[in-house]
Order: C-alpha cells, then structure tokens, then sequence
C-alpha cells in the first residue's frame, strides 16, 4: 500500500507542479524540463508517470473537471434541492477560480493556450451532460419540465454557453455578454418548456 501511495504523491506533485508552471508561462511556453527542474526529478521519472507534456496537460484538466464534477454531484444528489435549484446549482459548480492554481484559468483563456482551452471546454461539456440530463429528466418525470430531448438540448446549452460567454473565443463588452446570457438564459426556458421568466427571475436575484 506504501508503494501506492508513494506512486500517486509523486504524480499529484507533477500534475500540481504543472499547473502551476501552466499558469505561470502559458502551455506552450512551458517544457518538460520546467517541470523537471521545479521538481528536482530526473526525466526517467516524469516518463515512468507520463508519456508527454500534452498527457500532463489532459491530467492538470482532469483535476479541475473532476473538481466541477464533484461539486455538481453534491448538487444533484442533495433530496431538498427543486429540480430547477439543481439545473442553476450544477451550473455555478463550474465556477472554480478559487480552488485552481492562482493564473491557470485566466492563462487557459489566451487565444495562445488554445489546445488547453479546447480540451478543458470538451471535458466540462463531456462530464455536466449526463448530470444534467439525469436532472432534467427527474424534472420531466415530475412534471417540472416537459422536454423531449434532455440530453441533446443539454448538450446544446453546455456547447452555446462555454463558447459564447468565453472571454478567449469570442470578446464582447460587459453590456452583449449580459445580453447574451439573459437570451441562454431564454433559451434554456423553451427548451425545458418552462414558464417565461422562470428561470430568469432566479439568475437576476
């Protein structure tokens, strides 16, 4: 067990070491050997737990998904919540900025770093579809909603959202994004057959 435990500190510290120094200097800017030194390892050991600085890359994004996973779970699996409190709840747990690596989202932002924007925006989207899906389809069995495609238009909306309200893909002043957010907002509605202003009402509180 000692062994184990041993192999996975070692990997969590690479994987740690690497998002920070991502944060720092940016994906590209960053090499192998910046996460050797900071480490103080030798290469054989970086490659006995990695293949390649892109394979570091898809961990340091599994560790903040898994982290947006975890506090959706809690969410969804909480027997108070409504079933439109769970939808809104399992949107805000993506919002992690305080417990990542101070720099690493703003850095994953830059049109620079778009192989790591890219890849962490298909895990978001690939981990809060089936959370998603499973809460609107609950709300659709209990008469919340009435939708014919929850996991599509779940999909839709995850896609829509982390695209168009992404500062690294499309820049827009403070007055269109809030524009754009009250029309997914919108949209979300219709595609749950919703009243009007259900869900709006509750975002603007």
């Amino acid at each position: 067990m000692r062994i184990v435990k041993e192999h996975d500190e070692r990997k969590n510290e690479i994987i740690n070491t690497a998002s920070r120094i991502f944060a720092q200097k940016g994906y590209d800017k960053s090499s192998v050997n910046d996460i050797l030194t900071a480490i103080g390892i030798a290469k054989g050991t970086f490659y006995h737990y990695f293949k390649s600085k892109e394979e570091v890359l898809d961990a340091v994004i599994d560790k903040a998904t898994d982290l947006i996973f975890e506090r959706a779970t809690v969410v969804v699996e909480n027997p108070e919540l409504s079933a439109e409190d769970k939808l809104l709840g399992v949107f805000m747990a993506m919002r992690i900025e305080n417990q990542m690596e101070e720099g690493f989202l703003e850095e994953m932002h830059r049109s620079e770093n778009a192989l790591m924007h890219q890849k962490s925006l298909v895990s978001v989207i690939s981990v809060l579809t089936p959370i998603l899906t499973q809460v609107v389809k609950e709300g659709t069995e209990k008469g919340v909603f009435r939708c014919e495609y929850p996991e599509q238009y779940m999909q839709i909306f995850l896609a829509s959202a982390t695209t168009l309200l992404d500062d690294g893909i499309f820049e827009a002043p403070p007055e269109k994004q809030a524009g754009l957010w009250e029309a997914l907002i919108v949209l979300l509605e219709k595609m749950l057959g919703v009243a009007p202003g259900r869900f709006l009402s509750r975002v603007s509180e």
